[in-house]
C-alpha cells in the first residue's frame, strides 16, 4: 500500500515552462543543530554538481531489472530514494522530482510537491495515483514488480538498483533522464575522490574499527551496517573496518548489547536524520547502552555525517569518502 501524505494544489512546471531555483548539494547537508561536547560533523564539502543541460528525450534506457525502457516526459518524477534524489539535484533537476518518500533527506525530496510511504507491498494504484510522469525506483529488492506491472499499464518506470557502485548509479540515472554526457562528468568526478579517499586510507598502517548506527531498519528497532549497504562500501575505501559486516550483519540489522562490546569499535557513526529519530545523543545511548563501554564510547567519539553520504551510494559518495578517510587518518594511534 502506497500512503499519501501531502500534496500541493500546483503541479511542477515542465522543463520548457521553467527553470526552477536550482537546490545545491550544501543546502541539503547543512544542520545547524549543536552537536554535543566532543562529537563532530565529518561531511564531504565538494559534493559534484553539472551545469543544468537541455534532457536528450525521448531516452531509451535499460532497467536494472532487465527491461529496456522509453523516457519521453521528465517533468514528474516520481522517485524511489534520496540517492535517486541527489543525483538529480547535481543534474540540476530539482524542481523535476514531483514526489518524494516521506523520510527524504534530501533538500528536493523534502521540498516535492507530494510524499509517500513505499515499501514492499506498494501497489500499482497507488503509484499511478500520483500522477507522475516517470517512476525511478532505487531497490530491485522493492521496485522491479512494481516497475514491471507499472510498465504494463504505459507508465514509464526505471529501476537503478542500490547495490553498485556509486559512479555506476550516478550514470544510470543521467542516462534515464536523458542527460547522459553530465552523467559521465558527475561519474567521472565521484571516482576521483574515490580514488582519493582510497589512497588516503592505503598510506595507514592502522584500520580503525568503525560502527554504523541506524535508528531503524529490523521493524523499526535501532540496527548497524552490515554488508550490501553503503556504509559499508564507505567505511571499506575510507581506510576502516566495519564491525557490521565483520560480525556477519547483512545490510541493516540488530547486533546484540554484547555484541557491540565485543566488537570494541573505536568511531561511531551515525546520520543527521538518524540523529533526530533517536531524538539526540540521550535517545542513541539508550538504543545502545553498551557502546558507553566500547573504546568509540570511553573517548566520546560519536562523528555524524549527512545521510547522503553514508546511508546512500549516490553523488555524495565520493565527498564523504574523502572525508572520512581524513578523520580516520587523523585518529590517535590506539
Amino acid at each position: 500500500m502506497l500512503a499519501l501524505l501531502g500534496a500541493g494544489c500546483e503541479r511542477a512546471p515542465t522543463p520548457e515552462q521553467a527553470t526552477p531555483a536550482r537546490v545545491t548539494a550544501a543546502a541539503a547537508y547543512v544542520d545547524a543543530v549543536a552537536l554535543p561536547q566532543g562529537w563532530k560533523r565529518v561531511a564531504g564539502q565538494d559534493v559534484p554538481q553539472v551545469e543544468a543541460g537541455t534532457a536528450q528525450l525521448p531516452a531509451k534506457v535499460h532497467s536494472d531489472d532487465g527491461a529496456d525502457v522509453e523516457v519521453s516526459d521528465i517533468s514528474r518524477i516520481i522517485a524511489g530514494g534520496d540517492d535517486v534524489i541527489a543525483v538529480l539535484e547535481a543534474l540540476g533537476l530539482s524542481g523535476n522530482v514531483y514526489a518524494a518518500p516521506e523520510r527524504s533527506a534530501t533538500a528536493a525530496g523534502k521540498a516535492a510537491e507530494k510524499h509517500f510511504l513505499f515499501n514492499r507491498t506498494t501497489g500499482v494504484e497507488g503509484v499511478l495515483s500520483l500522477e507522475g510522469s516517470l517512476f525511478l525506483g532505487n531497490s530491485l529488492r522493492r521496485h522491479a514488480v512494481l516497475a514491471e506491472r507499472l510498465r504494463a499499464t504505459g507508465h514509464a518506470a526505471v529501476v537503478i538498483d542500490d547495490l553498485q557502485t556509486s559512479p555506476d548509479k550516478v550514470r544510470k540515472v543521467a542516462e534515464a533522464v536523458g542527460l547522459s554526457s553530465q552523467g559521465q562528468q558527475l561519474a567521472s568526478r565521484v571516482q576521483a575522490q574515490l580514488d582519493q579517499a582510497a589512497a588516503i586510507a592505503s598510506g595507514q598502517t592502522h584500520r580503525p574499527r568503525v560502527i554504523a548506527l541506524s535508528a531503524s531498519g529490523a521493524g523499526g528497532l535501532p540496527t548497524v551496517a552490515g554488508a550490501d549497504s553503503a556504509a559499508n562500501q564507505l567505511i571499506s575505501i575510507a581506510g576502516g573496518i566495519n564491525i557490521g559486516e565483520e560480525a556477519g550483519v547483512a545490510n541493516y540489522s540488530q547486533l546484540s548489547n554484547e555484541g557491540v562490546v565485543a566488537a570494541a569499535p573505536e568511531v561511531i557513526l551515525v546520520t543527521e536524520n538518524d540523529l533526530r529519530l533517536f531524538g539526540g545523543d540521550a535517545g542513541l545511548w539508550k538504543a545502545y547502552p553498551t557502546l558507553r563501554h566500547t573504546p568509540a564510547g570511553t573517548a566520546n567519539r560519536v562523528w555524524v555525517m549527512p545521510d547522503i553520504e553514508l546511508k546512500s551510494t549516490s553523488v555524495g559518495s565520493g565527498a564523504g569518502a574523502l572525508a572520512l578517510a581524513q578523520a580516520l587518518a587523523e585518529l590517535p594511534r590506539q
